[in-house]
């Protein structure tokens, strides 16, 4: 089963901390990688068209935010960027299929970048990649 989701919170969807799916605020469900692929495209266009900023990864994973979209955090004493996540996953993880090139690998950014302490973990053992 493919999904779809959305999400928003500190960290950009690629990441996969630990309760990641916490962030979760849409998700859609498909059949086949064919229907995700369009309704992620579609909502990619949607979300896309309300940010300034853009991360995109090649395998349908994607980042969009504003200056100002901020959340403080006690633990880090610090503001921490808000990012909408897009993600085409397969079983909650991961594809391995790469985007078009019209979504490949693209960076649009400026500003905050950071994440919040308490989330780090080795990259490692946080993206786990489908084939």
């Amino acid at each position: 089963m493919y999904q779809v989701i959305v999400m928003y919170g500190d960290n950009e969807p690629w990441w996969f901390f630990e309760e990641w799916q916490d962030d979760i605020v849409e998700k859609y469900e498909f059949d086949s990688l064919d229907e995700a692929v369009t309704y992620y495209l579609e909502k990619w266009k949607e979300i896309s068209s309300k940010y300034t900023y853009t991360n995109i990864k090649p395998n349908y994973l994607a980042a969009f935010w504003n200056d100002g979209d901020e959340r403080w955090c006690e633990e880090c004493d610090e503001d921490l960027q808000q990012y909408i996540g897009l993600a085409l996953l397969k079983d909650y993880q991961a594809v391995s299929h790469e985007s078009s090139s019209d979504f490949s690998e693209v960076t649009n950014k400026c500003g905050k970048a950071k994440c919040c302490k308490r989330n780090l973990v080795s990259k490692s053992s946080a993206i786990q990649i489908i084939q």
